[in-house]
């Protein structure tokens, strides 16, 4: 039976595994910030409100220019998205009946969008899921052939983030051969910006990174994204766009979102503490681990055939893991899991280290 190919919404997992759902269930299978979206957005609603019944502003303001505020670039290399996910619809449309390179496991969204656009795509796979050491040798040979590369970094599902070191010698060969790269910076706020290759745009046009708001802030449910490329593939798929694409709340709270950096040094600090004492317990129980760097981790069982009878159990306990069914080469033996609020945490463990106990 397919699973869903997302995180969330657990009760569509529950209908289709034909489970009966507790009246108390835990997801950790979506990646969001457990703190919940920032106060001023509950403090404020009266003044955010109004925009209800205001059309917005055509090019996304005050969003488009805090976006370059932020990040020190100018509008003309900035496209906004309804969510990370409408950008990447976008940009497949730049390589129709092209060539591209995905590395797995990694986000499904990429594969998803390039296949409707009949892009033929080469698949790699990292050798070590642990790690996720990006194949640069077998990718730089794959570059020869390829119109663009797409790498996610740091990666879903695995939370690795690749060396810069890496990330800079594929931009140089990219240059070289004349392969775009799509870098897919959707989790890189759990991290800092000081890990972000959008300062290498300038001089590298055949970049295009893709960023997402709904993780760090949790708002999920406005949804709202944006890339940051050169002004020539801006504009190109700016004229691809609907008018009005982005919402005016979304507009509105998405600019307010970047000023809260003590919201985001709270977030960063809660999933390093929270990722390493889950990581911690894992390997105590004799589970692999992913070394993750974000919001999230994976991790494989000691008896990688229990998963399916594990991940069954955990449902009917209430908690809700992140399947790997659809991720290239996890083959459904791993499992993800997004940072929770402590009790969440708890609950996990305790249920976690009763099943390991008794298999």
């Amino acid at each position: 039976m397919s699973l869903p190919n997302h995180g969330a919404n657990p009760h569509r997992l529950y209908e289709q595994l034909s489970i009966q759902k507790p009246l108390q269930i835990i997801d950790f299978s979506e990646n969001v910030n457990p703190a919940g979206p920032p106060m001023f957005i509950q403090e404020n609603w009266g003044e955010l409100f109004h925009l209800i019944s205001r059309y917005p502003d055509p090019q996304g303001q005050p969003f488009l220019s805090a976006v370059a505020d932020f990040h020190g670039v100018s509008e003309a290399q900035i496209l906004l998205g309804n969510g990370a996910a409408e950008i990447f619809s976008l940009l497949a449309l730049l390589f129709h009946q092209k060539r591209a390179i995905v590395i797995d496991p990694t986000f499904s969204e990429y594969e998803a969008t390039l296949a409707v656009n009949d892009v033929e795509i080469i698949h790699l796979e990292v050798e070590d899921i642990a790690t996720w050491k990006l194949p640069i040798e077998s990718i730089i040979r794959a570059m020869q052939q390829a119109d663009v590369l797409y790498l996610c970094t740091p990666n879903n599902p695995t939370g690795v983030l690749p060396s810069k070191e890496d990330l800079l010698s594929l931009m140089e060969e990219g240059k070289k051969v004349n392969c775009s790269i799509v870098l897919d910076e959707a989790f890189i706020d759990w991290i800092g910006e000081d890990a972000s290759m959008i300062p290498y745009i300038k001089d590298n046009p055949h970049i295009m990174i893709v960023r997402s708001m709904t993780k760090m802030y949790a708002i999920a449910g406005v949804r709202l994204g944006y890339m940051v490329a050169s002004p020539t593939i801006i504009e190109r798929l700016q004229q691809k766009t609907s008018h009005w694409h982005i919402n005016g709340l979304a507009a509105a709270i998405g600019a307010a979102c970047l000023k809260e950096s003590k919201y985001r040094d709270e977030a960063i600090r809660y999933a390093q503490e929270s990722r390493k004492e889950l990581t911690s317990f894992l390997q105590r129980h004799g589970c692999q681990t992913t070394k993750s760097m974000t919001n999230y981790v994976s991790f494989q069982l000691p008896q990688p055939k229990q998963s399916k009878l594990f991940f069954h159990a955990m449902l009917e306990k209430g908690i809700v893991l992140r399947h790997t069914e659809n991720f290239r080469g996890m083959n459904g033996e791993w499992f993800r899991v997004g940072m929770k609020d402590e009790k969440a945490m708890q609950a996990l463990q305790k249920e976690m280290g009763s099943w390991l106990k008794q298999n």
